[in-house]
């Protein structure tokens, strides 16, 4: 339905516990947020009313503005630079209608007539959750073509003096680093030109008054940008006492073209909001995610054994079979062959594109292989990397105008490999075909896609920059490719799993996270080490989503030894799998592993289904995570110990303890292992104790009900 309104009539947008109000300013030219919070924060006052006042700026600098070209707001940063060839930068743009949903979806539109330019702001409230997502729509109304600088997804204004964002930075195999930084005034940004997100910054911020505490009550705002390609957040302390957050896509050749009666739609923002704090918007979002997997969610997470630690390239039938002999003897229920399956692959310089068994190493056949393996009681599950091409493959050599490269420059080798330009339809049809090919001739159940190298020399031959519209937009041609291709197979294949992975956690957004089920967060399984990269992820990311493996890995950065232990209880805190060479674990380690893996296969409902509290932090002497189901009446606990002992028993101390949260606090609880029965109101004020020691230094608890 559409309607004109005076700028003092908010449209209100309605969440399971928010609510989310856009106001025009007062000269009916663009829009500014009103109110964001929990229901009822539109009653009342505007916590973003301002003055009005500006001295050397204009109101639209000042404004907490939704969305604002360059010509608008000359000098605060817009979220859209638009012009023509050769003319001037800027769009002056006013208000033209809007349609709204009731109180679940509204579009807001915009249009420039002398640029030829109409802008359509998008809002849509994803159902049972607290998430907006947000976008932006960009059509060429006019006879001449548009260039398009910049065209953020949108903006997305908090009320704080001073801010504390929170985001997650590090490198490859030490990922998702939760980091903090106070932003009194200024800029602050993020970005990836490396054609997936990276392994130094997620696409993720979240944002809080400075003076309230980071857990808790308080008021946290988040963003997340859904979209696998190039990218950039940042964020603005602005001189009217606001922070204002801009994200979107970061155009690979500076700018990208848009015809007449073309359109360009930006990706996905999702825009969340908790009063309680970092852990309330964590669980925000995984309720999300719960909702992007659809029912896929109802997949159990089976108990992944995944051959690359033990065995590396050097893949022979033999070798894996008495592995996935001593994984099924443990209760494993999947087993993966990694890395090396292939012809010409027996270390990184060769044989990526030719995707065949390689006969070598299953002399008996393939297909014979896979039974044996399934005859022990496991899926079988394969690694593959399609969008790379090794330069000796047979597909190189047939199709070398596939990969991205310049006329006339040499091509970057990484990891001895160069990456194919998944934006060519041919391209799309042959890794299709490939993965179909695969899954339709063997039996695989479980398809992990890795992407170990970024694009370097981003071209494509016969393309010419000045002359082809395509030739500014192949990030996005990638990126619209690698989406249509897994989402035909997973239209294709429904029954298998697939787990996306990109150098470890180099490709995780929620456009990858909808289209897989689980998601490799690092190649770093050391415990230390892993326990951090899981911590940062799960405030981002469900565990459902998280693989996990058990190693023998000795640590990077955190170099301390942890007990086989603590390896499981980190591992069941997400997605089980064992990465480790168990054909070398004594029979201790393997009881041992066996014991974790039955009590995961208890627990994985409530771990991969329930509400998550975040218990400390790995930097304390004792953290932890807690998992309980929507009615409380299990609860699941994973602790760890990660600082200094208490000296006992040489001198006096008393067990650490974790304080649980939101349980009925008349309630009684029952330790299933212990059978010690706790009030709720005592675990949740005096909390669980643990008497840590160098051999105990993680525990698992399992609390029902009573």
């Amino acid at each position: 339905m559409s309607r004109l309104v005076s700028p003092t009539d908010p449209w209100i947008l309605r969440t399971e516990h928010t609510s989310y109000a856009v106001a025009l300013d007062p000269s009916g030219r663009w829009a500014e947020l009103s109110a964001w919070g929990p229901h009822g924060i539109e009653t009342g006052p505007s916590p973003m009313q301002w003055s009005r006042r500006t001295h050397f700026l204009t109101p639209a600098d000042a404004a907490p503005a939704e969305h604002l070209p360059q010509g608008l707001r000359a000098f605060t940063g817009a979220d859209l630079i638009a012009h023509h060839p050769g003319g001037p930068r800027g769009s002056w743009y006013a208000f033209t209608g809007a349609d709204q949903d009731g109180d679940q979806a509204l579009r807001l539109h915009f249009d420039d007539e002398l640029l030829g330019l109409r802008t359509t702001l998008h809002y849509q409230v994803v159902a049972g959750t607290d998430v907006i997502q947000r976008w932006t729509e960009l059509t060429c109304t006019g006879d001449r073509e548009l260039r398009l600088e910049r065209f953020d997804s949108a903006a997305v204004n908090v009320p704080v003096d001073r801010a504390r964002l929170t985001y997650l930075a590090g490198q490859w195999s030490q990922e998702f680093q939760l980091t903090q930084l106070e932003l009194a005034r200024g800029r602050f940004e993020m970005t990836s030109s490396q054609g997936v997100p990276g392994h130094a910054y997620a696409p993720w911020l979240a944002v809080q008054d400075a003076t309230a505490p980071a857990h808790g009550p308080t008021a946290t705002y988040g963003i997340a940008l859904a979209w696998p390609g190039n990218w950039r957040i940042s964020a603005d302390a602005e001189p009217g006492g606001a922070v204002r957050v801009r994200a979107g896509r970061l155009p690979d050749q500076g700018a990208v073209r848009l015809a007449p009666g073309a359109s360009l739609t930006t990706p996905v923002l999702a825009c969340a909001f908790s009063p309680d704090g970092l852990d309330g918007l964590a669980r925000v979002w995984h309720r999300y995610e719960r909702v992007l997997a659809g029912e896929r969610l109802l997949r159990p997470r089976k108990v992944l054994y995944n051959s690359w630690e033990a065995t590396g390239f050097d893949v022979r039938a033999t070798d894996q079979l008495e592995l996935a002999r001593t994984a099924a003897e443990l209760g494993v229920e999947l087993f993966v062959v990694d890395d090396g399956w292939f012809p010409g692959r027996h270390d990184d310089t060769g044989g990526l594109g030719d995707w065949y068994p390689d006969p070598e190493k299953f002399p008996e056949g393939f297909d014979h292989f896979i039974g044996k393996v399934r005859a022990l009681g496991l899926d079988f599950g394969l690694w593959v990397e399609p969008e790379a091409v090794s330069p000796d493959s047979q597909l190189y050599a047939e199709h070398p105008d596939w990969v991205y490269r310049l006329d006339g420059r040499p091509a970057t080798l990484v990891r001895n490999q160069l990456l194919l330009d998944l934006g060519r339809a041919e391209v799309q049809e042959f890794v299709l075909a490939t993965l179909d090919r695969l899954l339709s001739s063997h039996d695989i159940s479980y398809l992990k896609w890795d992407m170990n190298r970024p694009p370097t020399e981003r071209g494509r031959p016969g393309l010419e920059p000045d002359r082809d519209v395509e030739y500014q937009d192949l990030d996005a041609a990638h990126v619209a490719g690698y989406l249509r291709v897994l989402d035909r197979l997973r239209s294709a294949h429904p029954q298998v799993t697939v787990e996306g992975c990109a150098g470890g956690g180099g490709r995780i957004e929620h456009a990858t996270l909808a289209r897989t089920d689980v998601l490799w967060p690092s190649d770093n399984t050391a415990p230390m080490d892993r326990l951090r990269i899981q911590y940062g992820y799960l405030h981002a990311h469900a565990a459902h989503t998280m693989s996990s493996w058990v190693t023998d890995a000795p640590g990077l950065f955190d170099p301390r030894p942890r007990s086989l232990a603590f390896r499981f209880v980190t591992a069941i805190s997400g997605v089980l799998g064992i990465g480790a060479d168990i054909r070398a674990w004594t029979e201790r380690q393997r009881e041992e592993a066996a014991g974790w893996i039955a009590r995961y296969k208890q627990v994985r409902d409530v771990v991969h289904h329930g509400e998550v509290h975040l218990l400390n932090s790995p930097a304390d002497p004792t953290c932890g995570l807690q998992f309980h189901t929507r009615d409380r009446d299990r609860v699941v606990v994973t602790a760890w110990s990660t600082g200094l002992l208490d000296g006992a028993p040489l001198v006096p101390g008393r067990p650490a303890r974790l304080r649980l949260r939101d349980l009925d606090p008349a309630a009684g609880y029952l330790d299933q292992d212990s059978g010690t029965r706790y009030s709720g109101a005592h675990l949740m004020h005096a909390g669980l104790p643990y008497a840590w020691t160098a051999e105990r230094d993680a525990e698992l608890t399992v609390l029902v009900r009573t």
